[in-house]
C-alpha cells in the first residue's frame, strides 16, 4: 500500500487544525487564569461590580473558581 501526495496533504491540513484548536484552547484558559487573578486582587466591592457586567454564565464559572481556588464568595 503506497502512501500518495493526497494522504499527506489531508494529514498535514488535519495537524495543522488540531494545532489552531489546541493553542485556542490554552489561550482561553490562560486569559481565564489571568482574569481569576485580577479579580482576587480587587476588593470585593469592585469584584462584585465586575462580575455583575459579565455574561451571566461566565459569571458564575469565575465565582465558583474563586471559591474553589481562593475560598472567596
Amino acid at each position: 500500500m503506497a502512501i500518495t501526495k493526497t494522504d499527506i496533504v489531508v494529514w498535514i491540513i488535519s495537524a495543522v487544525i488540531a494545532v489552531g484548536v489546541g493553542l485556542s484552547r490554552y489561550s482561553k484558559y490562560k486569559t481565564r487564569d489571568k482574569l481569576v487573578r485580577d479579580l482576587v486582587a480587587m476588593p470585593p466591592e469592585r469584584r462584585e461590580k465586575v462580575l455583575n457586567r459579565l455574561n451571566p454564565q461566565l459569571a458564575m464559572e469565575l465565582r465558583q473558581t474563586l471559591m474553589e481556588r481562593f475560598n472567596i464568595g
